[in-house]
């Protein structure tokens, strides 16, 4: 049995990679069970600054495994249920974790392939990357968080297109459309995506931690719930060592070194 997730180390930015190229690196219960063990293990580690997920074998994630899907259909609903969980617990551990988690995507993001994807912090993509919410495709409908992280760059209107068509997308046109932080040259998405990484990861580590939580919440705050949070995430972070270095280095006109402060894990 391969292992259902790669774990290794650029520095301060931890790779994790989806290890199953032969059906495209499509999910499992394995795959997301180690995932959301990798992600709750990286927020607690003050070695970690920043997270890359990608895919082995020249894929992200093909999306479900239909072959599972399939035999699944004669479980009780509970079952069927309790196992789609897995899925939802692994799209909340992304978003949860305070360090920033970067998706890095060559070939196939596909059904539920795109939504990790799309529930990651930042997106590294292949301009020929191909991006599909493909569940209809199967008489399925999407999972994973796809339709609520699409309504937040795309119109209602868009939405219901993408999801009653599963139409392919390229990395140009999903940057057209407004998720992608990095378009990449062919082969070159994980390499993008580290030195975006390696740039983050040099960071304040509970600033950013802050930030990450600002920017996941603002498309649902009101703008008075926004400005409350903002001003208690202000108050508290002026008091921090975090902001002395930052502001003594900048009165001091050098670079902030922050690595000596990140936090002790719990």
């Amino acid at each position: 049995m391969h292992a259902p997730l790669l774990v290794r180390r650029e520095a301060a930015v931890l790779v994790l990679s989806n290890n199953d190229p032969a059906t495209r690196n499509a999910l499992s219960p394995e795959f997301y069970a180690a995932l959301t063990q990798a992600l709750v293990e990286a927020a607690s580690d003050p070695t970690v600054g920043a997270i890359v997920l990608t895919g082995e074998g020249g894929h992200f994630c093909s999306g479900g495994n239909l072959n599972q899907l399939a035999k699944r259909r004669e479980l009780p609903v509970e079952e069927r249920r309790a196992k789609l969980e897995g899925l939802h617990d692994l799209v909340r551990a992304v978003r949860d974790c305070p360090k920033p988690v970067i998706a890095a995507v060559e070939g196939a993001a596909a059904g539920a392939g795109l939504s990790l994807a799309l529930a990651c912090d930042m997106l590294v993509a292949a301009k020929n990357a191909v991006f599909s919410v493909a569940y209809v495709k199967v008489g399925l409908t999407p999972d994973g968080g796809a339709t609520a992280f699409l309504a937040e760059f795309v119109s209602r209107q868009v939405l219901t297109e993408l999801c009653l068509t599963g139409e392919r997308l390229s990395g140009e046109r999903l940057a057209q459309l407004g998720p992608v932080n990095r378009l990449a040259e062919p082969g070159e998405a994980l390499a993008q995506a580290l030195v975006l990484a390696r740039q983050i990861a040099a960071g304040p580590d509970q600033a950013m931690a802050r930030i990450k939580h600002l920017c996941r919440q603002a498309p649902h705050h009101t703008l008075e719930e926004q400005l409350d949070m903002e001003a208690q995430y202000m108050v508290l972070s002026q008091e921090t060592a975090e902001s002395r270095e930052g502001i003594g280095a900048f009165l001091d006109k050098r670079a902030p070194d922050y690595a000596p402060l990140r936090r002790a894990p719990d």
